[in-house]
């Protein structure tokens, strides 16, 4: 897959690559424009805007979880263009849900000049074959609450999550709370 000029290299990231350098050139910004919510029981779009940009204590809290990630036994990926991480996603090791079926994609990001050029969807099939080959049945994502991130994840396969991970409701209470078979 190219970028506009350069090949982009997918693999897997180690915890000693894991530093505020390395997002030294990742972009998170995105702005959003409408967000689905919850109403009368059925998700609907609705304006909402804002724009969702990380400040240093973010990315310091970022680098915290992705190393605790992989110290946990989990999985990150990375996407990079001439060395840059333009991409990543992660997903925890511990099972969870009734019977343990369940994996946890606790990140996926796409730097903002590379959205919507296929590196988002490598990143998420990446963590869906990590997580199936651990043993999962399902995907679980806290879907961010922007139209464009749940289209995102509904053309991934997605649906509402059969179990709410309640800690996950509890933390983004935006949140659109998604699964997806493995």
């Amino acid at each position: 897959m190219k970028s506009s000029k350069n090949k982009i290299v997918y693999r897997r990231i180690a915890e000693c690559e894991i530093c505020r350098g390395l997002f030294a050139n990742f972009n998170r910004r995105q702005v959003v424009k409408r967000c689905l919510r919850r109403i009368d029981g059925a998700w609907r779009e609705a304006d909402a805007p804002f724009i969702d940009d990380w400040s240093e204590e973010d990315y310091a809290f970022l680098v915290k979880c992705l190393r605790n990630t992989l110290q946990t036994g989990g999985a990150v990926f990375g996407a990079f263009a001439d060395g840059e991480l333009k991409g990543f996603a992660s997903v925890e090791s511990k099972p969870f849900g009734k019977n343990g079926a369940y994996r946890d994609l606790t990140a996926l990001h796409v730097s903002e000049e590379l959205r919507g050029k296929g590196i988002g969807t490598q990143l998420f099939l990446s963590a869906k074959a990590w997580a199936k080959a651990q043993g999962a049945e399902k995907l679980y994502i806290s879907s961010h609450s922007a139209a464009e991130s749940q289209a995102f994840y509904l053309a991934m396969g997605c649906c509402d999550a059969r179990e709410r991970n309640e800690e996950h409701v509890r933390r983004e209470p935006f949140d659109r709370q998604l699964e997806c078979s493995l």
